[in-house]
């Protein structure tokens, strides 16, 4: 399996934060898991272009209009994550879940992938 992390190359100057992601491989496929506070379904992106997986959500602040902080650690409001996929993996059987914070993803290995018995047959 060869799905390698590689940070996303921004197409404008906005600010992005990574998300930490965990991912764990079983012989059936693998699961992402990416922490993305804040993030709700409808401003999470995923898409798969060939080999590439990219991850996008905006967190939407409930701030008032006149709120203007005077300190705030993280200004970003976006967050940004890409990987490049195997060719074993089932791009077109991604399965999302989005639960308090945490996109979970299972992209489960193409048939031919996945190990198989073979029954022996005597005679």
């Amino acid at each position: 399996m060869n799905s390698t992390p590689r940070t996303s190359v921004p197409n404008d100057t906005t600010p992005y934060l990574l998300p930490r992601v965990d991912v764990v491989e079983d012989s059936a496929g693998i699961t992402l898991l990416a922490d993305l506070p804040g993030v709700k379904r409808d401003s999470l992106d995923i898409k798969v272009d060939g080999p590439t997986l990219s991850l996008e959500g905006t967190v939407a602040l409930d701030t008032p209009p006149s709120f203007d902080p005077a300190f705030a650690e993280v200004r970003a409001s976006r967050y940004r994550r890409s990987f490049t996929l195997s060719k074993e993996l089932d791009t077109a059987a991604i399965d999302a879940h989005l639960k308090d914070g945490v996109l979970s993803l299972r992209i489960p290995k193409l048939a031919e992938a996945q190990p198989r018995r073979i029954e022996v047959r005597v005679g």
